[in-house]
């Protein structure tokens, strides 16, 4: 895989100028990396929504059972399932006209990525957006 969903120019653009984060499998579990991601990224001014079947609202946020039923513009949508269902969500993310999929660490689906770069959108794959946040030593 090496680097080729983790250019540096793309992230720093989707942590610095996007404004909604679409979490799917976010669920209201403080135990869960989707939570601490969705809080961190709540914390640094991004509108978060959460996407679960179970449509729990999620720090204060509303939740949606898809990504079909938000009801406004998406930014990034964060990939916050297994591998295998990867491919499905980003699928997903494409149809809902989200500009990018942020797929986290050990999240990885090279046949979805490939989907969604040649479909024009941004693509960052196995990367921790707490963790380029810090290393690119962006505003708190």
């Amino acid at each position: 895989m090496g680097d080729r969903y983790a250019d540096i120019g793309v992230i720093r653009r989707l942590l610095t100028e996007s404004k909604t984060w679409a979490f799917v499998g976010l669920r209201n579990n403080p135990g869960r990396t989707a939570y601490d991601m969705a809080e961190l990224l709540k914390a640094r001014g991004k509108r978060i929504v959460p996407v679960h079947p179970d449509a729990e609202d999620v720090l204060g946020e509303p939740g949606y059972t898809a990504l079909d039923e938000v009801p406004f513009p998406v930014d990034v949508v964060g990939v916050y399932r297994r591998s295998a269902h990867a491919g499905a969500v980003v699928d997903e993310a494409m149809r809902a006209g989200a500009g990018a999929v942020w797929l986290p660490l050990d999240v990885i689906d090279e046949v979805a990525a490939r989907r969604a770069a040649d479909a024009g959108l941004d693509v960052v794959m196995n990367r921790c957006p707490a963790i380029e946040w810090a290393k690119l030593d962006l505003p708190r």
